[in-house]
């Protein structure tokens, strides 16, 4: 289970060095294969490429209704594999579509990861925040 915030810099070639916290646990889980995809909500989603293999059949076999959303989530899928020194390329394509710029959070989600522009990240939590909890986390409590 991924978990934890990760703050990172993005070179000017484009590539992000994977945390140390992590990439062992990639290393071992994909052998540093990894699947990077837009999410709607204007970050990428970062996969153990094992764990995307499962999601893409899934989405494939989406209904015709659902095509757009296939667009977004298959069609903007990019294989990536981690080099020697644990950084992954991010394709200007990815990069552009959720902006992302030199500041970058990365974010564990459980199975994958969520990869944001920093600014955008704290814009959304504070969003967030401001609405209040939703109604589904009422009965929620640590």
């Amino acid at each position: 289970m991924f978990q934890g915030a990760s703050a990172l810099t993005l070179d000017v070639k484009g590539r992000m060095a994977i945390p140390a916290k992590h990439r062992d646990a990639l290393l071992t889980q994909c052998e540093g294969r990894i699947t990077l995809t837009r999410h709607p909500h204007g970050c990428l989603l970062l996969f153990p490429r094992i764990t995307w293999e499962a999601h893409r059949l899934e989405i494939a076999a989406w209904p015709m209704s659902a095509r757009s959303w296939q667009r977004i989530l298959l069609g903007n899928a990019c294989d990536v594999d981690m080099d020697s020194a644990g950084r992954i390329l991010v394709a200007p394509e990815l990069r552009s579509t959720v902006e992302l710029a030199r500041d970058v959070m990365m974010l564990g989600m459980g199975t994958h990861f969520e990869v944001w522009n920093a600014q955008k990240l704290a814009e959304n939590e504070a969003h967030a925040v401001a609405a209040g909890m939703p109604d589904v986390l009422s009965n929620f409590s640590f």
